[in-house]
């Protein structure tokens, strides 16, 4: 699962549950995904950012290689069956972005969610949306010092970042280039309430104020995470 498609909606209302099994039953049959994670609206407390309402709903698709990426969002591919009015009407009319991404994947304690198969658990998605002075710099101190602190984050199951790439769409979405994306997986909200309060989280903050210089905005959403299993 090295490649992954991020589609974000922002919409004033949820999406529909019919609507959302449309999509379910939809996305679990596109060729070659391995695997696939839908993000609808949680809530939580962190200390130090307050970005304010989640997004409507986030996919991650994940592929192992671009070119089936790729193969699924052009202009005869599986995806595309996403922009139909008809079946859609709520992420179509939603204001909603693409991005593909590379999946770089980091160890934590105890992997294992400890929630039941097939059952939703809580995410944290964060996204560094301007540029780097440094990019290369930027990346290796958030590589190499800021993940070791959030991997240590109390009861943490998953950690990923993602990092840019250039990739070929026909979806009608527009693209956005954010240089960074990292998520952190909970079995609950309320764990990943504990996590955002612990020790760990002043720890990250700290280092934070060590970043290379970097501009834009940079956000936080906690989401109730599904695992989609593919057909």
């Amino acid at each position: 699962m090295n490649t992954c498609l991020f589609l974000t909606f922002k919409s004033g209302n949820d999406i529909a549950a019919a609507e959302l099994a449309r999509l379910t039953n939809l996305v679990r049959g596109t060729p070659k995904l391995a695997r696939a994670l839908l993000h609808t609206p949680a809530s939580t407390s962190d200390p130090y950012v307050k970005d304010g309402p989640s997004p409507s709903l986030v996919l991650q698709l994940y592929f192992a290689t671009l070119p089936e990426l790729e193969a699924a969002s052009s202009r005869s591919g599986h995806l595309q069956a996403l922009t139909s009015r008809d079946e859609f009407r709520g992420l179509t009319q939603a204001e909603a972005t693409q991005q593909a991404m590379l999946v770089r994947s980091f160890a934590v304690p105890e992997p294992a969610l400890r929630t039941p198969h097939g059952k939703p658990y809580c995410t944290y998605l964060v996204s560094y949306e301007g540029e780097a002075e440094d990019l290369n710099s930027w990346h290796t101190h958030y590589l190499e010092s800021h993940t070791r602190h959030m991997a240590t984050l109390p009861g943490i199951r998953e950690l990923e970042v993602y990092t840019r790439l250039d990739w070929v769409s026909a979806l009608f979405w527009p693209r956005v280039n954010f240089m960074q994306r990292n998520k952190v997986a909970f079995d609950s909200s309320a764990a990943l309430h504990a996590a955002l309060n612990s020790p760990v989280r002043h720890e990250m903050r700290a280092d934070f104020k060590a970043f290379p210089p970097f501009t834009g905005l940079n956000k936080h959403y906690a989401m109730t995470t599904r695992i989609l299993e593919p057909h």
